[in-house]
């Protein structure tokens, strides 16, 4: 039998105590302060990675990827791997570095794909090893989740099985590489609870605080081009006439029992347009025919800024909804802008909750908002 000596043991003592408390922790990461994200869109052509300034974030989400719909497996073809790799790369290079996290699914995915995956353990557990495998292989540090929405109660119980499923998954790997376990995030409904389309259906709450670092809930696209006939404050803070606003949703996260530091607020960087039916009626809630300028009448701040200096837009900062319109002829565009983001992140610093996102951050203009965001909330 071959004995160590006393300096090799005690080296491997002190190795094991690092693996152990390194792969342990959850993610103390946003515990330090606040979690400031932003989403990348990967489709991007005018603003890479390198644009973004990490003075005025935390964590930074690349959006977005998604599994094949039959395997549940990641394929990843050559341009998207290196685009991953550039991601993780030059945001962990910059100084200050900020945390990269892979964000799966969005929008346009929809939620059928994610309804399948999750709906038996083999198609999940298929899902979870390719998340954990895809993100360490291009060096992200956690996985973000993008399913909107989960359907039905049998979704969000299948939602349930997942988070706890992709948590064992994380710890497992993380105590076998002796690595730090992945960050795991999911972006979800502005509320807990959902009813569309006549269905009710309401998130796991005490299995999101188990097994997830945090949610990214989406305070915004309250009003927009699904409804034609009446402007609106796409991300009101409060609404004066019913319960769709951002201080309902995050009363009602914490009403469910969320921990408020798992908690992030959704901030948009774009606003909704509409078309007038009388441009002399243009207050919040004005009757309207159309969408406005911009794809499917969604137009980013910085787009914002310009239309309103080239067309001389009379700009209303709205106080009952925390929110900015502004209006030339008959086009109305509905936004935040820096004073009320500033408001809306005092109310979220009054909370106590986890911090804010933004989607997305490649529509800023000359970072008003975000550095108006991330000066607000300090330290």
């Amino acid at each position: 039998m071959e004995f160590l000596n006393a300096p090799t043991i005690s080296l491997v003592i002190l190795s094991l105590a690092i693996c152990s408390s390194t792969s342990a922790t959850n993610s103390m990461y946003y515990s330090h302060g606040p979690n400031k994200g932003a989403y990348w869109p990967s489709w991007s052509i005018d603003f890479p990675p390198s644009a973004i300034d990490t003075t005025l974030f935390s964590h930074a989400y690349y959006a977005f990827l998604s599994p094949n719909n039959v395997t549940f497996k990641f394929d990843v073809d050559y341009p998207t791997a290196l685009s991953l790799k550039n991601f993780t790369t030059t945001l962990h290079k910059k100084k200050p570095s900020i945390k990269t996290l892979l964000s799966i699914g969005g929008a346009a995915e929809g939620p059928i794909l994610f309804s399948h995956m999750a709906s038996s353990y083999d198609s999940r557990k298929n899902f979870i090893l390719s998340t954990i495998e895809v993100a360490r292989k291009f060096d992200f540090d956690g996985v973000d989740l993008d399913w909107e929405f989960p359907q039905t109660p049998i979704d969000m119980v299948n939602f349930r099985h997942l988070l706890h499923e992709w948590r064992v998954a994380v710890k497992k790997e993380a105590k076998s590489t002796c690595r730090p376990q992945l960050l795991l995030s999911a972006a979800t409904y502005y509320k807990p609870e959902i009813t569309l389309d006549n269905v009710y259906r309401k998130y796991p709450v005490k299995s999101i605080n188990k097994n997830l670092d945090w949610i990214n809930a989406m305070c915004y696209d309250y009003h927009g081009s699904w409804d034609l006939t009446t402007t609106g404050a796409q991300a009101a803070l409060y609404d004066p006439n019913s319960n769709v606003s951002t201080s309902y949703g995050l009363h009602s996260w914490i009403k469910a029992k969320i921990q408020r530091e798992k908690l992030v607020m959704g901030l948009p960087l774009y606003g909704r347009t509409w078309q007038l039916k009388d441009p002399s009626l243009y207050g919040i809630g004005a009757p309207a025919v159309d969408v406005g300028p911009g794809i499917q009448g969604q137009l980013g701040y910085a787009d914002v800024e310009k239309f309103n200096i080239q067309n001389n837009a009379k700009v209303v900062f709205d106080l009952s909804t925390v929110s900015v319109y502004s209006v030339a002829g008959n086009t109305w565009i509905g936004y935040d802008d820096a004073r009320s983001v500033k408001i809306k992140v005092e109310y979220a610093k009054t909370l106590k909750i986890g911090g804010y996102f933004f989607w997305a951050v490649d529509a800023d203009h000359e970072w008003k908002i975000s550095r108006q965001a991330s000066k607000t909330w300090v330290i």
